[in-house]
């Protein structure tokens, strides 16, 4: 059987269900940025579907998603060298999905750890759409044929999954139809801890607004959030193995490394020895420079509506000239008799 030779191509995406935060921001968008170029075409998607395996508030939806959308703009992704669409718009995520879910296997859906912590006890009561919840990610990335998936450790045993159900197909049919995607993890903060517990991951859910910097916050928000940052009262190592059980103090030298593009050694190397009366207002600086520029634009974003809705349609059409024929491809290759797409 011939190698296929696959477009180096780039998918991701973030769902519409709470507020952009900085997690969010240095673990996808800001990696998102740096992914869009020549290497690679890039397409990124408000995944709402996904979003609805638990009950959202409809208006909510909207707002969020077109919210999410504004995000990835003032991020710095550009509709004219990126993809950006919402999920529910390409239908062909779904059709894709429900070939995936009579090639995935049940066991392999069952030991899936963010179900499990999803569902918590009551796990009879979760929805169909959260247990099979990975097939549909793993119809949005290989409905593109993409070779590359930026994710968070979070997100890395749905990625495997994608890989095995890519390598079930292919083996099943005797085919080298669809990649086996590669993920992209690294960065100086692929997680961003909350601001309060160093040991929990940011998190838009979290019922105190104080745990997180959220996208659309302005400069005096910023600034005051890392000021009130928990810290403990030494001084701050030369290097990180001194940073191994202070998990606040990890924290806010990772975050600093992230948004100056440094590393936490090369961060340490710089502020070792300060306290954190005079590593703060260094670290609001830097995210005040970094971030309110980005809230400030996503608020004029999310004044023009209507302009946000001709880009997620516009990116909807390029989305579904790539994913439509790879889908027909997949009809073709399983048997569907007549399966034809518009």
């Amino acid at each position: 059987m011939t190698e296929t030779k696959f477009t180096p191509r780039v998918f991701s995406g973030i769902q519409p269900s709470g507020n952009l935060h900085l997690g969010n921001y240095l673990g996808a968008l800001k990696r998102f940025v740096d992914m869009q170029g020549e290497d690679f075409e890039t397409i990124y998607c408000m995944v709402d579907l996904h979003a609805i395996t638990v009950w959202q508030d409809p208006a909510r939806l909207r707002e969020k998603t077109r919210e999410v959308c504004a995000g990835f703009i003032a991020a710095g992704l550009d509709p004219e060298k990126s993809i950006l669409f919402n999920q529910s718009q390409v239908a062909e995520h779904t059709q894709l999905a429900w070939i995936f879910n009579c090639i995935a296997r049940m066991g392999w859906m069952q030991r899936m750890t963010q179900f499990k912590d999803k569902a918590g006890k009551n796990a009879q009561n979760a929805s169909l759409g959260l247990f099979a919840y990975p097939a549909l990610m793993a119809a949005d990335i290989l409905t593109y044929h993409a070779t590359h998936v930026p994710v968070g450790e979070d997100q890395k045993q749905h990625l495997e999954l994608t890989r095995d159900i890519a390598i079930k197909f292919n083996h099943d049919y005797g085919v080298d139809f669809f990649p086996v995607t590669e993920p992209v993890i690294g960065g100086p903060a692929p997680r961003v801890m909350n601001l309060r517990d160093g040991s929990r991951k940011m998190s838009s859910s979290d019922a105190s607004d104080m745990t997180r910097i959220n996208m659309t916050d302005d400069a005096d928000e910023i600034a005051k959030k890392i000021r009130k940052a928990k810290t403990d009262p030494d001084a701050l190592p030369s290097e990180t193995d001194g940073l191994s059980e202070r998990p606040e103090a990890r924290n806010l030298v990772n975050i600093y490394a992230a948004l100056s593009d440094q590393t936490a050694e090369q961060v340490l190397a710089e502020v070792g020895g300060k306290q954190f009366g005079e590593f703060k207002p260094m670290l609001a600086e830097l995210a005040v420079a970094k971030l309110s520029p980005i809230s400030t634009e996503m608020a004029r974003l999310m004044g023009e509506e209507a302009e946000i809705d001709r880009i997620l349609a516009r990116g909807a059409e390029k989305a579904r000239a790539i994913a439509a024929p790879i889908l027909q491809q997949t009809y073709d290759i399983v048997g569907m008799v007549g399966a034809k797409q518009g």
